[in-house]
């Protein structure tokens, strides 16, 4: 029996869904058969310390097609920015979105602020601190 859909109007049925696995046989889509996630490459070991001073920490090697996790906490007066290598930190890009500026902090956070999908790419955190000690971790 199929069950309604209000709104766009229509109506879908049991097992409406398949895939295709490895060889190419359809799949349906049911309780025993969920569509297969996956959460891309594993994690990898996270960048994480304490500083009083003005740095640069890194490289962060994020897995590919995951969100990576910035946490910053303490008592501190400054500025955190990721930034981004993609020739072994020589050269280091600052975080932008559509043109703008991104991954800038001054104070406390825990967000994510990037998502990789290339692997020759390594983050770091370019920090300048005029007070305090700030805590970090990069992860994933």
């Amino acid at each position: 029996m199929p069950t309604p859909i209000q709104n766009p109007v229509g109506y879908a049925v049991t097992r409406a869904v398949a895939y295709a696995d490895v060889d190419g046989s359809m799949i349906q889509v049911a309780a025993a058969n969920p569509l297969p996630v996956s959460f891309g490459a594993p994690s990898t070991t996270p960048l994480s310390a304490s500083t009083g001073a003005s740095t640069v920490a890194g490289p962060y090697q994020p897995a590919l097609g995951r969100a990576v996790m910035l946490v910053l906490t303490g008592t501190w007066t400054g500025s955190v920015s990721v930034t981004r290598s993609t020739d072994g930190g020589t050269t280091r890009q600052p975080l932008t979105v559509n043109g703008s500026a991104w991954g800038q902090f001054t104070s406390n956070v825990c967000e994510a602020v990037w998502e990789e999908s290339e692997s020759a790419a390594r983050l770091y955190l370019d920090i300048t601190l005029s007070a305090g000690t700030v805590n970090y971790r990069l992860a994933q």
